[in-house]
């Protein structure tokens, strides 16, 4: 199934680390919802007050950081799903200058 979010928001996958820096295993039972994610979905932008549409500053496959109770969380086909406004997205997590890759 596709999502195509309306206006300035944004679909994002949340990532989960289940590791520590250094190695240790966290369980499921220990870890709160992370406030990272990747965007896998962007409205087609804000409708201002004139009428005209300003696009997301915001792409796909964006790493992103968001607050803890920013957006809201849908379950789609037993996958979650956080789908929030371009303005409750607080950074893109960048490496040297660059937005990061995927991990393959």
């Amino acid at each position: 199934m596709k999502i195509r979010p309306l206006h300035d928001r944004v679909v994002v996958k949340r990532i989960e680390r289940r590791k520590t820096a250094s190695g240790i295993v966290i369980p499921d039972s220990a870890t709160e919802k992370p406030e990272q994610g990747e965007v896998v979905a962007i409205g087609g932008g804000k409708r201002l007050q004139d009428g005209s549409v300003l696009p997301l500053h915001l792409k796909i496959g964006d790493q992103v950081l968001f607050g803890k109770y920013a957006g809201q969380t849908v379950k789609i086909d037993g996958e979650e799903w956080l789908v929030l406004r371009e303005d409750d997205v607080l950074a893109v997590v960048e490496q040297d200058g660059q937005p990061l890759k995927k991990a393959a």
